[in-house]
């Protein structure tokens, strides 16, 4: 086939004269002349069975959304998911700022895109260290999993031991991420939990605390939905034991539930998407770590942080980066650890959702969610075959068991659809020892119409 002469719109470099001069830079006649070394058995010779290119933005874009069309959403129907990323309203303007280019286009790294986006970034873990009672925060790392797998990483260099002790009832994909991040060096083991609450089991704790224990790690509220009540206790335990002590939160539970810098924690670790990133197939993630204003835990962040500096201009102040030779952007294979490209953009997302929403704002969120947990609870719990099997108060998240209904969730959810209703996370293989159960999430954006939707196609759907 002669080579197409037209410039393709979302190839960059396809106009024919860039690219033949790019050819003649490389002493290539063509790009084929860039593939020579792939042996000939490797190569595919037929034609590819895929369609011809949209060349026009129009037909590009319906083509796009008739594909999009064939997927169910949260936003055009009743969605109950959670446990990782969940169902929050995402105001306006927090689109509107994050998308506006200085931001958008500003890599995370250095200041010669800067306009604004170091202060933006300030704001941000300024806010977040507000939430958690920890004074250092960094900029975002790519998720709730990979914070508490650099965290532990940075307790292991600050204490000098080697053994991770992590509740049980941890979501099973950020456990297995931390045991894949930790090894070979450090050992992750993991602590019982009470199947009836959820809680961490202190006795086990007390059992496997040992000489070598970098940090505990446990979360609140836990995965599972309960509300952590041992909390200080958990982290007095862990210190007692010479160790530092790590809490998983959801930062929009800090305005109603004591933050863990306040109990004594070393490490506060969570997610960034509640507050204000859309559900996105399971993205539009970033974690965050917050830490004690020490030197021993500053000293061991391998990721971007930002302060106040001094400029030249005497009575001036600027945003910086703080003791910039720990990373490995300054040191690279002698860095304290490898930290790339990640999320910084939503921590921008964030800095203006924590602004609009204040401590007011956060306290009311909390309530309300707390509220309408506990009453969807009490409602599903009349429902004949369904038992809610993890006592206490929940937030966001809580366990929904349908074992006495004779269905399993993967039926029940499917069966949900035609009432235009995502249901919960099955666990039933996460979590055996619950058998059929799902974890259902309950947000400031369900409304009693949602609810009362809920409860009728369940009743109708375990009736059958």
């Amino acid at each position: 086939m002669g080579e197409k002469k037209y410039v393709h719109p979302y190839i960059p470099n396809s106009e024919p004269n860039v690219k033949r001069s790019m050819l003649d830079a490389i002493g290539m006649e063509s790009a084929e002349g860039i593939y020579k070394e792939i042996p000939d058995r490797l190569r595919y010779h037929e034609r590819m069975d895929i369609a011809e290119p949209i060349i026009d933005e129009y037909g590009c874009e319906r083509h796009v959304r008739k594909i999009i069309s064939e997927n169910m959403n949260a936003r055009d129907n009743i969605c109950f998911l959670g446990g990782g990323t969940w169902n929050h309203y995402v105001p306006a303007v927090v689109e509107t700022v994050m998308e506006r280019d200085e931001f958008l286009s500003a890599y995370v790294g250095d200041a010669y895109t800067d306009h604004g986006k170091f202060q933006a970034l300030w704001e941000s873990s300024s806010m977040l260290s507000d939430l958690t009672m920890l004074e250092a925060t960094c900029t975002p790392c790519y998720d709730w999993a990979n914070a508490i797998s650099v965290a532990c990483r940075m307790a292991a260099r600050t204490t000098q031991k080697t053994e991770i002790l992590v509740s049980g009832s941890i979501a099973p994909d950020r456990l297995k991420i931390v045991q894949n991040y930790c090894k070979p060096e450090l050992k992750v083991t993991l602590i019982g939990y009470d199947k009836e609450t959820s809680l961490l089991n202190i006795e086990d704790l007390k059992a496997k605390l040992n000489d070598n224990v970098a940090t505990v790690y446990f979360e609140n509220p836990t995965y599972l939905g309960g509300l952590e009540v041992n909390a200080k206790e958990i982290v007095d335990l862990a210190h007692e034991a010479g160790a530092t002590a790590m809490v998983g939160v959801d930062p929009t539970s800090l305005g109603i539930l004591e933050a863990p810098g306040a109990y004594g924690a070393d490490y506060a670790v969570g997610e960034l998407q509640p507050l204000g990133l859309h559900m996105s197939y399971g993205g539009g993630l970033g974690g965050f770590i917050s830490t004690k204003d020490e030197e021993k835990f500053i000293a061991e962040f391998p990721s971007l942080l930002f302060g106040v500096c001094e400029t030249s201009q005497k009575g001036e102040y600027g945003f910086g980066e703080v003791a910039y030779e720990r990373t490995s952007y300054a040191q690279r294979e002698k860095g304290k650890d490898f930290i790339g490209t990640t999320a910084a953009l939503h921590g921008v997302a964030a800095a203006v959702y924590m602004a609009l929403m204040g401590p007011q704002g956060f306290r009311e969120l909390g309530e309300g969610i707390l509220k309408k947990v506990a009453y969807t609870k009490s409602e599903l719990a009349k429902i004949s075959g369904i038992k809610i099997p993890i006592s206490g108060y929940s937030y966001c998240d809580f366990v929904v068991d349908f074992n006495g209904t004779g269905k399993t969730v993967k039926e029940i959810n499917k069966k949900l659809l035609d009432y235009k209703i995502i249901g919960g996370k099955d666990i039933s293989g996460e979590f055996p020892e619950y058998g059929q159960s799902a974890m259902y999430s309950v947000t400031e954006v369900h409304t009693a119409e949602d609810l009362q939707t809920l409860f009728k196609a369940l009743s109708e759907i375990c009736a059958k």
